[in-house]
């Protein structure tokens, strides 16, 4: 991956949710004007209702613009388990997303069959590092969906 553009130095995973509550903070005070941009791809924050303590939990992902909705991938950098805000969207599928200064609610919705098939394609030959994450899982890494409520 070291020679592809879009490479990236992925840090040690015991730093990760540190790294990644710091992130949503800055992001929000600056309305992403700082970590705004992930790799290739704009970074939003997504806000989700945790599925056991209806608490509200936010992480920023990137996410691949797709017409008018975009696609976040639930890879975990290739854990064996699905990622926490993943499951929090399968229970409940209506979250709040921040990109740059904008603000609004979308459905989540996982992608399947065919469709996930032909995006998980896309998104691999861009982005090499999400196959070499499948790599190191046995389960499938989801693909969600996030469309605007009109």
């Amino acid at each position: 991956m070291a020679d592809h553009p879009h490479s990236f130095i992925e840090p040690p995973r015991w730093l990760i949710p540190w790294i990644s509550r710091h992130h949503v903070l800055v992001y929000q005070w600056t309305n992403g004007k700082v970590g705004g941009q992930l790799g290739p791809y704009p970074g939003i924050i997504i806000h989700t209702k945790g599925r056991r303590t209806g608490k509200t939990h936010s992480i920023c992902l990137p996410a691949i613009p797709d017409g008018n909705d975009c696609i976040i991938v639930a890879s975990f950098a290739g854990a064996k388990r699905h990622p926490a805000w993943y499951l929090n969207m399968v229970a409940n599928a209506e979250v709040r997303v921040q990109w740059g200064s904008r603000i609004y609610h979308a459905s989540a919705s996982t992608l399947t069959g065919d469709e996930r098939r032909l995006k998980w394609e896309e998104i691999t030959a861009d982005s090499p590092w999400y196959a070499d994450y499948q790599t190191r899982t046995d389960r499938e890494i989801p693909l969600v969906r996030l469309t605007e409520f009109a």
